[in-house]
């Protein structure tokens, strides 16, 4: 579905996930990509009202973050993009009860291709990168709450995501996270 400057493509059978493209009016100064507007977003059927912005940069070459999310009631919706670099960027669904439970998606975002990943309530996110020097910059419908917040460990094995380069880098607290339990049931939205 298309709205103005921007085109929302679902994904697959993961409700509520979607890629975003961004379209760029060009001259032979350079372009202009509108990055976010409330009201074509609304209009693509999209609630997003934005409470918090987060830039990142990470330094090397197959460097992974995440897979972070928050509890209710402070879960967030995400939209997520690349504006130096490459990456690919992971979303896994936790929701209870779901059919797309714990299965993950993974998508190559670039300030290239001027793709977003919308990721709705209820999944975590992580990425790695691709090139040197990544730049990523998170649009949140909620801020961040220490007490609500969580996390998997990007290596586990009951989530088997594809990283595409080997892992050069995870930080001390990513890796601290604790594998899934075969008794975890979820998190309720």
């Amino acid at each position: 579905m298309s709205s103005g400057r921007f085109s929302f493509s679902p994904i697959g059978e993961f409700a509520g996930l979607c890629l975003v493209q961004r379209t760029a009016i060009e001259d032979e100064r350079g372009y202009l990509s509108r990055f976010f507007c409330a009201e074509e977003f609304a209009k693509a059927g999209v609630s997003m009202p934005v409470v918090q912005i987060n830039h990142t940069l990470t330094r090397k070459k197959g460097a992974v973050r995440g897979m972070h999310f928050q509890h209710i009631p402070h879960a967030e919706k995400k939209l997520v993009s690349c504006i130096k670099g490459e990456v690919w960027d992971v979303a896994v669904d936790l929701r209870q009860n779901s059919p797309t439970f714990l299965h993950w998606h993974g998508e190559v975002l670039s300030a290239a291709n001027r793709k977003s990943l919308l990721i709705p309530e209820g999944f975590a996110h992580g990425f790695q990168t691709l090139t040197e020097d990544c730049e990523l910059i998170y649009l949140h419908t909620e801020a961040y709450h220490q007490a609500s917040e969580d996390a998997l460990n990007a290596l586990d094995p009951a989530l088997s995501i594809n990283w595409p380069l080997d892992i050069v880098e995870l930080s001390d607290r990513d890796r601290k996270h604790m594998f899934i339990e075969q008794n975890f049931q979820g998190i309720i939205l």
